[in-house]
C-alpha cells in the first residue's frame, strides 16, 4: 500500500517532550557541518543562483544527492547539512541549493521564490546533472523546499531527467490553504509571525533595490499580521495569482502527487505544528504505485532528533529507502 503503517518506533529524546520543542529546539542549536564550494550560476532572465557543493571525495563521483531549504531557510540550515552529510558519508555528492534570495545576497529581480515555483529547481537539476555528468541523482525537500521538489516530480514529469532516481519529502505543507490557517491557531502564531518579520526585512531590501515597483512598497508593511496578508499584497501579484487563496490553491503540491513517476517518500510527523490534517494524507494520489507516504507520531517541524545522536531519524530513514526501499515498494 502508497500509504505505509504509521511509525511507531521512533522516539525523540525524552527531553524533547512536545512538538514545540521537537520542532524549535534543532531549529537553534543543532550544527552540522560540512565543507561548501560555493558557484554562482547566471540565468537567462538576468538573475542568479548560489549554489553550494560538497564533493564526496578529492572530485566529484557518479551520485548526487540535491536538497532544497524551506521557507526563508538556506543551504546552511541543519536539515540541509544533515542529510548532505548523510549522502556524503555513504558515496554521493551533496548539493544545497539556495533560492533567490536566501544565500545571504539579495537575487536582483523583483520576484523571491514560493511553494510552486518549480523552473528555479528544475534548472538546477538539469545543470548538475549536465555539469558532472552524474548517473543517478535523489531529490531531498524539506516543509517548502519538499513542496518544490514534489511539484518538479509531478508536474510535467515526463520532463524529469532519467537521472533522477527517487524523490523524499518531510514535512511538508501538501495542502497549502489549510496549512496557513493552521499557524493561526493559538500557541502556534509565534512561528508565522517570525516568518512575516524575515520576509519584511527582504521587502524592505527590495524596495530600495526597485524603488519604482509598486508591487515592492514597504509603506505600512508593521499592519501586516499573517501570511494571508502578505500574500495578498506581495506573493499574488509578484507571480500573477489573483489573491492569497488562488495562490494556495494552485501552488500546493497535493493535486500533482497523482502524476508521479518515480519512487518517492513524503515522511510527515502528526504532531507536527505547522501541518493540516488534510497534509496527513495523499488524496488522489492514494493509488498511485509510485508515491509512499510515511506518518510519524512525533517529530514536530523538520526536527526528528534522536536520543544520544546528532543524527535524525529522516537521514537514516532516506538514505535506507534509497539504498534498500525502492526495489523491495515496487
Amino acid at each position: 500500500m502508497p500509504v505505509l503503517p504509521v511509525n511507531t518506533d521512533y522516539r525523540p529524546p525524552k527531553w524533547q517532550f512536545n512538538a514545540h520543542i521537537q520542532t524549535i529546539y534543532p531549529s537553534l542549536f543543532r550544527k552540522i557541518h560540512v565543507s561548501y564550494q560555493r558557484e554562482r550560476v547566471e540565468l537567462e532572465d538576468s538573475d542568479f543562483l548560489d549554489l553550494d557543493w560538497s564533493f564526496a571525495g578529492i572530485k566529484p563521483c557518479k551520485k548526487l544527492v540535491i536538497v532544497t531549504h524551506g521557507l526563508e531557510g538556506d543551504s546552511t540550515r541543519h536539515y540541509v547539512t544533515g542529510m548532505i552529510k548523510k549522502f556524503n558519508d555513504n558515496g554521493y555528492d551533496g548539493l544545497g541549493w539556495n533560492c533567490r534570495s536566501c544565500s545571504g545576497e539579495m537575487n536582483r529581480l523583483p520576484r523571491f521564490y514560493h511553494h510552486g515555483d518549480v523552473e528555479d529547481i528544475r534548472f538546477v537539476v538539469e545543470y548538475a546533472i549536465q555539469k558532472y555528468n552524474y548517473d543517478e541523482v535523489v531529490l531531498v525537500g524539506f516543509s517548502m523546499g519538499g513542496s518544490m521538489t514534489l511539484r518538479l516530480l509531478g508536474d510535467q514529469p515526463d520532463r524529469v531527467p532519467e537521472q533522477v532516481k527517487c524523490g523524499l519529502a518531510v514535512s511538508v505543507p501538501l495542502d497549502l490553504f489549510t496549512s496557513v490557517f493552521e499557524l493561526y491557531k493559538p500557541g502556534r502564531r509565534f512561528y508565522m509571525t517570525r516568518f512575516i518579520n524575515k520576509l519584511g526585512k527582504k521587502i524592505k531590501q527590495k524596495a530600495v533595490l526597485h524603488p519604482n515597483n509598486p508591487l515592492l512598497n514597504h509603506d505600512g508593511y508593521e499592519r501586516i499580521k499573517n501570511f494571508e496578508e502578505f500574500d495578498n499584497r506581495y506573493t499574488a501579484k509578484l507571480y500573477g495569482f489573483k489573491d492569497a487563496h488562488d495562490f494556495y490553491k494552485k501552488a500546493g503540491a497535493k493535486p500533482y502527487l497523482k502524476n508521479i513517476i518515480k519512487p518517492t517518500l513524503i515522511i510527515q510527523a502528526k504532531n507536527d505544528p505547522f501541518l493540516s490534517p488534510e497534509c496527513l494524507d495523499l488524496g488522489e494520489a492514494e493509488y498511485n504505485p509510485n508515491v509512499y507516504l510515511q506518518l510519524l507520531h512525533f517529530g514536530g517541524h523538520v526536527g526528528f532528533m534522536l536520543p544520544n545522536s546528532n543524527e535524525t531519524w529522516v537521514e537514516k530513514r532516506v538514505l535506507d529507502f534509497v539504498q534498500n526501499d525502492i526495489q523491495n515498494l515496487q
